[in-house]
C-alpha cells in the first residue's frame, strides 16, 4: 500500500499510533461540525497527528452545498426545526443525511503530505471497516449504494434484514474532505432510533424535490434489537486496534 493511504493501513506488521478520542459531550450541532474542521486545520500545520473522534451528535440534518440552492431549501430547513433538528450545511459530502443521539459519528483525520492521491481508496477501506465492525456488532452489512437511498453514495454501509434479505437499509454514511497536506474522512453509523430520521428525511426531501425511498432509512437495531450505540462504538474502536496501536486521549 502507499503512503498516502491511512496510517492504520500501510503495512501488515506496523502498528502506527492512532489518538482515539471519545468526547464526551456534545459541543452543540454545528460547533461538532465546525470542531472537525479545526482538527483537519490541526492535523495540516502538524500540531496534531493521526486522530480518531467518536461522538453522539445533537438532531442535525446536515444538508450538501447543492441542497442549499435549491429552491425548496428553506422549507426543508423550517421542516427540520420544527421536527427538533438543526439544519446545517456542511462542506462535505452529497446531499442531506440526518442524526441525532441514536448515532455515532466517527471522525478520522490525518497529516498527508498527498492527502488527495488515496481518495477513494480510503473510501473504499474505511466502507469495508466499519462494515466489518458492525458484522462484530451482530449486524450483517455491506458496501455498496443500494436503490433509492437518501444522500447516495457507491462506498455506503447498508445492513440487511436477517428475516427478509431483500430488505436492506443504509446504515452508514460516508463523507471527506481533503486540503493540501491532511484529510478527513467522517463516517454516520445510524445505531438506535430510526423513526425520527426517517421522518425528518421524508419531508426534508419533499421539500426539495428529491426522489427517495423512505424504507431504506433505518438503524442498525432494527436489523438486530438491542445493538446500541456504546456496542457499535467499541466495535469500530477494535476494528480500528487491529490495524494501529491505539492511545486514549
Amino acid at each position: 500500500m502507499t503512503v498516502t493511504e491511512p496510517a492504520g493501513f500501510r503495512q501488515p506488521g506496523a502498528r502506527p499510533v492512532l489518538t482515539v478520542v471519545k468526547q464526551q459531550e456534545t459541543l452543540g450541532a454545528a460547533a461538532d461540525l465546525d470542531h472537525a474542521l479545526e482538527l483537519l486545520a490541526q492535523a495540516k500545520e502538524g500540531t496534531i497527528g493521526p486522530t480518531l473522534r467518536l461522538y453522539r451528535p445533537e438532531p442535525t440534518v446536515a444538508f450538501g452545498q447543492r441542497d442549499a440552492k435549491l429552491p425548496g431549501f428553506d422549507t426543508a430547513a423550517q421542516a427540520c426545526r420544527r421536527l427538533g433538528f438543526e439544519p446545517l450545511v456542511r462542506k462535505a459530502g452529497g446531499r442531506a443525511a440526518a442524526y441525532h443521539r441514536g448515532t455515532l459519528v466517527v471522525d478520522h483525520i490525518e497529516p498527508a503530505a498527498d492527502a488527495i492521491a488515496a481518495v477513494k481508496t480510503r473510501f473504499g477501506l474505511f466502507g469495508d471497516l466499519l462494515a466489518g465492525a458492525l458484522h462484530q456488532a451482530g449486524v450483517h452489512a455491506a458496501v455498496g449504494e443500494i436503490p433509492g437511498e437518501y444522500c447516495p453514495g457507491e462506498f455506503s454501509v447498508h445492513g440487511v434484514d436477517p428475516v427478509d434479505p431483500a430488505h436492506r437499509i443504509k446504515l452508514i454514511g460516508t463523507a471527506q474532505r481533503v486540503v493540501a497536506g491532511a484529510w478527513l474522512f467522517s463516517s454516520v453509523i445510524v445505531v438506535e432510533d430510526s423513526a425520527p430520521i426517517r421522518e425528518v428525511l421524508t419531508q426534508s426531501y419533499a421539500a426539495l424535490g428529491l426522489d427517495w425511498d423512505p424504507a431504506t432509512a433505518g438503524a442498525a437495531n432494527d436489523l438486530v434489537p438491542g445493538v446500541d450505540v456504546g456496542i457499535v462504538e467499541q466495535a469500530v474502536i477494535d476494528a480500528y486496534a487491529a490495524h494501529s496501536q491505539l492511545e486514549f486521549a
